[in-house]
């Protein structure tokens, strides 16, 4: 798997953790959307792609996210701790979308994509500096 391009849009908000959304064409084919560069106490790391976890109402079905109090459908009262728990015991509130399998893919991403994101930070510092537009169609349009 060859990592063919990383697209880094810079977040403005110089005091959140949040530095950069990315996204990354691997082979010249598939894109990888909403990767998340963050500051972390350790320097920075990419964030893969992910959900929000849910469950539903026992009373209506209504889907509602983990950390609601009460169903958004009917108002009814949920219960505490309905996540499913990681091996730390932390509630586990989200999903990854896609992610490396092994720690060297996961290495090999997570270089490539800061070192993009360092690149696009130069950059941004040249005059008529004109950020990176992540809704770009990646793609070729033609046969859809």
């Amino acid at each position: 798997m060859e990592i063919t391009e990383v697209r880094v849009k810079l977040v403005s908000n110089k005091d959140d953790r949040l530095k950069a959304f990315c996204s990354m064409t691997l082979d010249n084919d598939f894109v990888i959307r909403d990767i998340k560069v963050i500051e972390g106490t350790g320097g920075l790391f990419v964030a893969m792609p992910s959900r929000k976890m849910s469950d539903h109402c026992d009373r209506c079905g209504g889907k509602n996210h983990l950390r609601a109090k009460y169903c958004n459908n009917c108002g009814a009262s949920l219960s505490d701790n309905r996540a499913r728990q990681d091996p730390q015991g932390r509630m586990k509130l989200h999903a990854d979308v896609a992610h490396p399998i092994n720690a060297a893919c996961r290495k090999r991403i997570q270089d490539k994509i800061v070192e993009a994101f360092h690149e696009e930070v130069e950059r941004s510092k040249q005059p008529g500096y004109t950020p990176v537009d992540l809704d770009e169609p990646d793609y070729d349009t033609e046969g859809y």
